[in-house]
């Protein structure tokens, strides 16, 4: 019998599949976040933290210090490596000043800061990136740090389009679509390279009893909806003030946290003829034939009866 030929196996997976690489792709640069007990939770390592082929997400409330951890220390230990950084800013809120009483150099051959606000442009950059470093000598390939502050910021054509027509209906979820492809494609592209990207996100409070962590990213009610009271009356949500007391599915709770946000919406037409106005990631709890579900805005149907929002 002839004997199973693994080396041409290899070759013909090679040239037959764009991309295709065999063994472990284990890291071999960490960049230090600044805090020894992230880093033991990102690495097992108190003296590592995000490594470069890998994608990592920052994500917590506003004021909780990503930008600093992602925007400050992440980049200042990445060039103290030697590791190029591409930081893109979505939110244009990075001061040059701040960055350099950081620690941070801005010199061209350290640091390319990038203004984009659209996911398609972002994935552009990228791809025009890889593209070029994939094609270089691997001795010439630099190590680099793509840095996103904040992915939640990003937008969509139909954002753009329909913020100039004045119809701001929302996207009906390619913005989730697009970011979640976004980041896949990333994963992908980096595993073979010392290249890696870090991102920041903000989070939102659950409303599954079954799963109370915070979520990423996060569905909002537009300014106007009322909100039960403890003692029965109606207040706009954009009135609540911190420790008011709303009527929740586990009984009177207090207001803990408030958020203020610019987004798309969509309007949802209840069977009574009401209507809910609310960011497409909003959940909704429906009751399906799996049994009962927090669905997202954007995932909703006809047939859905919902039970709570």
């Amino acid at each position: 019998m002839k004997p199973f030929d693994l080396s041409k196996l290899r070759k013909d997976l090679t040239k037959s599949i764009d991309g295709i690489s065999f063994g472990f792709n284990d890291p071999t640069d960490w960049i230090d976040t600044g805090n020894y007990a992230l880093n033991y939770l990102i690495s097992g390592d108190f003296h590592r933290g995000v490594p470069l082929g890998k994608v990592t997400m920052f994500a917590g409330e506003s004021g909780a210090g990503k930008s600093f951890i992602c925007s400050a220390n992440l980049i200042r230990d990445a060039q103290r490596q030697g590791i190029f950084v591409v930081l893109i800013d979505t939110e244009n809120a990075l001061d040059e000043s701040w960055l350099t009483a950081l620690g941070v150099s801005t010199a061209e051959d350290k640091l390319l800061k990038v203004s984009l606000s659209m996911i398609d442009d972002v994935a552009k950059l990228i791809s025009m990136f890889m593209k070029d470093y994939k094609d270089q000598p691997a001795e010439k390939r630099v190590k680099t740090l793509f840095v996103i502050d904040s992915l939640g910021m990003l937008l969509t054509p139909t954002d753009i389009n329909q913020f100039e027509s004045g119809d701001m209906k929302g996207d009906m979820g390619r913005k989730p679509k697009a970011l979640a492809a976004l980041v896949r494609n990333c994963v992908n592209m980096f595993g073979n390279y010392n290249v890696g990207m870090v991102c920041t996100n903000h989070t939102y409070g659950s409303q599954d009893p079954y799963n109370p962590d915070d979520k990423i990213s996060g569905g909002c009610l537009v300014a106007g909806t009322n909100v039960t009271m403890a003692d029965g009356s109606y207040k706009p949500i954009e009135k609540l003030e911190l420790d008011d007391m709303v009527q929740t599915m586990f009984g009177a709770q207090p207001v803990t946290n408030l958020w203020h946000y610019q987004k798309t919406t969509v309007s949802l037409t209840l069977e009574d003829g009401s209507t809910i106005e609310c960011s497409p990631e909003h959940k909704f709890l429906v009751n399906r034939f799996e049994g009962q579900l927090w669905v997202s805005a954007n995932d909703l149907t006809e047939e859905d009866e919902i039970l709570a929002v």
